[in-house]
């Protein structure tokens, strides 16, 4: 410490601390019982103090007097968080152990700037740590925290961490989450007719119930791509901002839905992605209303594309191969006995 900066920041004995100020929160550790501040920055040390003191292994205090240039951890961590935080992030300006934690101020859609983390934390003794990028959040929930590492910092190395996060227009931002009236087409010869019972419906309307959605309608229709145009259109019509078409979305003969999305007049239509379960996943958009083309799989898996994609439609996002593309790495499920989704590796 006292060869690295400038200031006169000098080690005294404990004993020697009494009437002292802390010049920095102290942490507790009780495995499995608590982690924490014993004691925080600014804490006038009393005789009493000593015993709790040494519990917690302190035989030596730090007595700090900064020069101008050097910049104590908690404002490091203040100034980092203020450039961090985009729109939908807020956070206590009271540093706890050094650190600052980053929330999400309602539920919705967190966004990370990968490459523009990555480079904050080239910058020495910076950290900053986050949850993955397109992680569904609630609100409050911690979405991040950052910190200094030693308990002093030189300014210019802020600075530079500073105005990397600065010039992204922040790294965090939570994305708010639409409610749009959705419409769902189950297509299939054998359900059409009541060969089979339906499956789909129950599915797809449980994981829209989770994000509030209202399905304004359901209908059925045969493998016939006159008919489910048909459909498309008149969902459209009713009021639907959102259209899903489960089914026939393989290269089986009989398997016409993406044709008829195509020419209902869908247009950046992506079709099949590096996402297992979900490798024959559609999306499209009907003017602003998107379309997404459901696979047999979300019959069958707890998690596939669609709980990975339908978070960023209600997000505004309008989907690209290239999003598609890199969903590859992470994009296995591992088809767990147990399905633990989202806390899992899938689509992380």
């Amino acid at each position: 410490m006292a060869n690295k900066f400038k200031s006169s920041a000098s080690l005294i004995p404990l004993g020697q601390g009494v009437g002292t100020v802390l010049a920095h929160d102290i942490t507790e550790i009780r495995p499995g019982q608590f982690k924490g501040p014993a004691f925080k920055k600014g804490h006038i040390i009393t005789e009493e103090d000593l015993p709790h003191l040494r519990r917690v292994g302190k035989e030596h205090l730090f007595v700090l007097h900064l020069v101008p240039g050097e910049i104590h951890e908690d404002e490091a961590a203040l100034r980092l968080c203020v450039a961090l935080a985009g729109s939908g992030v807020v956070f206590d300006p009271n540093p706890s152990e050094g650190k600052i934690s980053l929330k999400a101020a309602f539920r919705g859609l967190l966004k990370v700037n990968v490459e523009a983390l990555t480079r904050i934390n080239l910058v020495p003794d910076i950290c900053c740590a986050s949850r993955h990028n397109n992680s569904v959040v609630e609100k409050g929930d911690i979405i991040a925290a950052a910190r200094a590492i030693p308990l002093i910092i030189d300014e210019k190395t802020l600075v530079a961490g500073v105005e990397v996060a600065e010039k992204a227009g922040g790294i965090f931002s939570v994305k708010p989450l639409s409610q749009p009236r959705t419409g769902l087409i189950i297509t299939g010869n054998e359900v059409y007719n009541g060969l089979i019972d339906d499956k789909f419906a129950p599915i797809i309307r449980k994981k829209l119930q989770l994000f509030g959605c209202e399905i304004i309608g359901t209908v059925f229709a045969p493998d016939d791509k006159i008919k489910v145009i048909g459909e498309i259109r008149r969902l459209l019509q009713d009021g639907a901002e959102l259209i899903m078409v489960a089914g026939g979305m393989s290269v089986d003969p009989d398997d016409i839905t993406r044709v008829a999305i195509a020419e209902a007049g869908a247009e950046d239509v992506v079709y099949g992605t590096p996402v297992l379960p979900g490798a024959m996943f559609l999306y499209g958009r009907l003017g602003d209303i998107p379309v997404l083309g459901l696979p047999a799989c979300v019959l069958y898996y707890n998690a596939t594309i669609l709980d990975l994609i339908l978070p960023r439609v209600l997000a505004g996002e309008r989907i690209t191969r290239r999003d598609l593309a890199a969903m590859a790495h992470g994009g296995m499920c591992l088809d767990c006995d147990e399905c633990r989704f989202p806390v899992c590796p899938f689509g992380k």
